[in-house]
């Protein structure tokens, strides 16, 4: 199971208690070089409540144990 949907079913707002969500994966530059050559090999997933739009970001290479996205990372040096 994707980390993913196990969020989506086991998702409870902490602000207002709403069991609906979406999530959406957000790549981003870091500092440096990364960010000269706009390379973005961080990754985040920000799920947000559909009740009152509130926000949380996850870190998904802890949740998952693994990097995520290095063939992104990889095809962002190549094409931009």
């Amino acid at each position: 199971m994707r980390i993913e949907q196990m969020i989506e079913e086991r998702f409870v707002c902490s602000k207002c208690g709403g069991n609906h969500c979406e999530t959406k994966e957000v790549s981003m530059s870091g500092a440096g070089l990364s960010k000269m050559f706009d390379i973005q090999h961080n990754h985040f997933l920000f799920v947000s409540c559909t009740n009152c739009g509130y926000v949380e970001v996850f870190n998904p290479d802890i949740l998952e144990g693994k990097k995520r996205g290095q063939l992104g990372s990889i095809l962002d040096v190549f094409f931009g």
